[in-house]
C-alpha cells in the first residue's frame, strides 16, 4: 500500500464524538470507557497492593531495603493473574473496571502479558487514541470499562 493510500484512508476515519464510540461502547455507565481518575485510583490501589507484598516477601521488613523491581515483578504478576481471572487487577475491580477483549470473548493468557508488559514500560499508557485507549491496550485489542 502506498504513503499517499494510507494517509488518505486514516484520513477518512471521523474522529469520535465520545470515548469508545468506535468500539460500539456507551457514552457513560455500564460498559462505557474508564475514565481517567477511575483508572489512576485502580493504578495506584494495585501498586499499593504490589509495594506492601514487595515490603514483606523481598525488603527484610526494612522500607529503606524495598526492592522496587521486585514491587514491579509483583505488580505484574498480580495483574497477568487477575486480569483473565477476575477481569482486571484488584483495584480496577473495587473501582468498578473492567478489562475486556475488544472482539468480545474471554480476554485470554496473552493479552494480559502483552498488556503488561506495555504498561511496565509506562511510556505506552500515556499514549492515548480518541477512545482513551493506551498503546498498551490497543496493542493487546483491550478496553477498560466500567462494569
Amino acid at each position: 500500500m502506498s504513503s499517499t493510500r494510507a494517509s488518505r484512508s486514516s484520513a477518512a476515519i471521523a474522529p469520535s464524538s465520545y470515548p469508545g464510540e468506535r468500539l460500539g461502547l456507551p457514552d457513560h455507565g455500564r460498559h462505557s470507557i474508564g475514565r481517567a481518575g477511575r483508572r489512576i485510583a485502580a493504578l495506584a490501589i494495585d501498586w499499593a497492593i504490589a509495594t506492601v507484598v514487595s515490603f514483606l516477601f523481598f525488603s527484610n521488613r526494612s522500607w529503606a531495603d524495598l526492592d522496587s523491581w521486585a514491587t514491579l515483578l509483583v505488580f505484574a504478576a498480580l495483574q497477568v493473574v487477575f486480569i483473565p481471572t477476575i477481569g482486571g487487577g484488584i483495584g480496577h475491580r473495587i473501582v468498578g473496571l473492567r478489562v475486556v477483549n475488544v472482539r468480545g470473548g474471554w480476554v485470554g493468557v496473552w493479552r494480559p502479558v502483552v498488556r503488561t508488559a506495555l504498561l511496565a514500560i509506562v511510556i505506552p499508557a500515556l499514549v492515548w487514541d480518541s477512545d482513551q485507549r493506551g498503546f498498551h491496550d490497543k496493542v493487546a485489542g483491550t478496553a477498560l470499562i466500567r462494569g
